[in-house]
């Protein structure tokens, strides 16, 4: 017979102890870092999307055009270019937005900020503040109608010099810039 224990449903078992670094193991490790297996991110804010499908309809519109001109050349049958080229028109406005909306997200700490994006592509970057050279928060003219703002971290180095993090609202992104360039001034004195 088995004498361990049976599981119970929802709970995990034990993760051992990390051991402490010591003058032998200089490299720190990941699971020691602050906020380390901390998944919760911060979505969007949700007008995001409506902009997103703005800026995709406005990217389809010379494709439908096109394929209108095409049909009334009458190369092939009816509907062999509109069909194919609205459905998919249709698809990219409906679907990719709310999977890029969905994809992206960032979790702002005391000392970082935490940028997840990318839908074939997963990149999570991490920008520490001591790093942060200057901080910009930009609007095109769809998000200042619908009162968004992209927020931009340029950091020292070449790899990734810039973090970019749209879809905040206008205010939440004047805050985030506010609270990394106090956390700079307090670094610096």
């Amino acid at each position: 017979m088995d004498d361990t224990p049976p599981a119970v449903a929802g709970t995990e078992p034990p993760k051992p102890p990390s051991k402490p670094l010591s003058s032998q193991d200089p490299v720190p490790r990941p699971e020691d870092a602050p906020g380390f297996g901390d998944d919760t991110l911060t979505p969007l804010h949700p007008n995001h999307v409506k902009v997103l499908r703005i800026e995709i309809s406005l990217f389809t519109v010379p494709f439908v055009i096109g394929s209108l001109v095409l049909e009334t050349a009458l190369l092939l049958p009816a509907g062999s270019f509109i069909v194919p080229v609205v459905l998919a028109a249709a698809l990219l406005i409906i679907r990719v937005p709310l999977r890029r909306y969905h994809a992206r997200g960032f979790a702002m700490g005391a000392d970082r900020l935490r940028v997840v994006r990318g839908l074939l592509f997963r990149s999570d970057t991490v920008v520490p503040f001591g790093r942060v050279q200057h901080i910009d928060v930009n609007q095109g003219p769809l998000e200042r109608a619908y009162g968004l703002a992209t927020l931009t971290l340029h950091t020292a180095g070449s790899h990734n010099a810039s973090v970019h993090l749209p879809g905040l609202l206008n205010e939440d992104a004047l805050s985030m810039r506010e609270t990394i360039r106090a956390h700079i001034k307090r670094e610096t004195v």
